[in-house]
């Protein structure tokens, strides 16, 4: 079946649909991983929006359902040059079309890619509509583009109540602001009791609990629309309890202290970016997906300091802070691009909690 990706600015691309055939309008972001698609897709930083995979075969290896790093899907379609139709791999459960087909999520292939990442990378990120209908009307759709914009999203996607994954060790509370599975379990196959709260639990709760270090996960969407989340961060700092935050939790942290963030050009979206360590000069390969930043000029050098910088932009990717067992990074130590680069950080968090409860 024929199937159209139409742009905000326009244009339209044919291909054919695949997974499920219904239509969707989203914010259309791409990624360079040449593999990991399962984890892209059930990565819930990626809700509201609609992915490009860079890479020309998607789907090659199928799905293993043991990998997923949330119980479903989260982006709203999946856009391909070329989907397998066989998959070769002796975990295969299902082929992506069928993955897809049973959690909803339209697919469209036979794009060319690389000239969409283009698009995408001299214009910015623009929204769109993917549909099957031949007799779509394209102002109307471009107009229907323009207002649409990607909200609520945290509540979306964070649990609705706590639970806790047992372990013997420190005891953690993560804040699930749209937290891969693999954050809970890199903390836990360390030892750690690991108790999930849903985004938007009141600090006085969290404390009462009395964690020995807390844990800001990632999660989609604009910071600066988590007024409430950002609050409640502030009393959270205020207490000696280590903290480690990834990704929108590496913003949040830094909105709670008084820095700005903005919307990337077309942001950090793959298995292959370099963050230098500004304290020893190493280079590490990171896995990232955000699309928006920390300003390093907005942060309050009396508080915070730089950590980590993306080799190619320049730009923030780490902060510790100054005085306080608290340090964030844009990237995502829990995945696994190095393939184990940046796991490091898990047993720093470690460390921070054994001092921390020595004290």
């Amino acid at each position: 079946m024929k199937a159209f990706l139409i742009l905000e600015d326009g244009t339209v691309l044919t291909g054919e649909s695949f997974g499920a055939a219904k239509e969707v309008i989203s914010e259309v972001v791409f990624n360079t991983s040449m593999t990991g698609y399962l984890e892209i897709l059930t990565d819930p930083s990626y809700a509201g929006q609609s992915v490009v995979m860079t890479y020309p075969l998607i789907g090659n290896y199928g799905i293993c359902m043991e990998d997923m790093e949330s119980v479903h899907p989260w982006p709203k379609a999946l856009i391909v040059r070329e989907c397998a139709k066989l998959a070769s791999n002796f975990r295969n459960e299902m082929t992506l079309d069928e993955f897809l087909k049973k959690y909803d999520v339209p697919g469209i292939s036979g794009i060319d890619t690389r000239h969409l990442t283009r698009i995408l990378r001299e214009y910015g990120v623009m929204n769109g509509m993917i549909t099957t209908r031949e007799d779509f009307d394209l102002d109307e759709v471009v107009k229907q583009l323009k207002e649409y914009r990607v909200s609520g999203v945290v509540r979306e996607v964070s649990c609705k109540e706590k639970r806790v994954l047992p372990g013997d060790g420190f005891k953690v509370a993560l804040m699930d602001f749209g937290a891969k599975k693999n954050i809970e379990k890199s903390l836990n196959k360390r030892g750690c009791e690991v108790t999930v709260y849903p985004a938007y639990t009141k600090a006085e709760e969290i404390i009462a609990a009395k964690p020995d270090g807390i844990m800001l996960s990632n999660g989609p969407g604009d910071p600066k629309e988590c007024v409430e989340i950002i609050e409640e961060l502030k009393k959270l700092f205020a207490t000696n309890i280590p903290i480690f935050g990834i990704c929108l939790g590496h913003q949040l942290m830094a909105l709670a202290n008084g820095a700005d963030t903005k919307k990337m050009k077309y942001g950090h979206r793959g298995a292959n970016h370099p963050v230098k360590d500004l304290k020893t000069g190493k280079v590490y390969i990171s896995s990232q997906n955000h699309g928006y930043m920390v300003m390093e000029d907005s942060l309050n050098r009396d508080i915070a300091e730089v950590s980590f910088i993306n080799v190619n932009d320049g730009t923030l990717e780490g902060v510790h802070y100054l005085g306080k067992n608290v340090m964030t990074v844009q990237f995502h130590p829990e995945a696994c691009p190095g393939p184990n680069d940046s796991e490091f950080l898990f047993e720093e968090f470690i460390n921070m909690m054994e001092v921390a409860k020595d004290a």
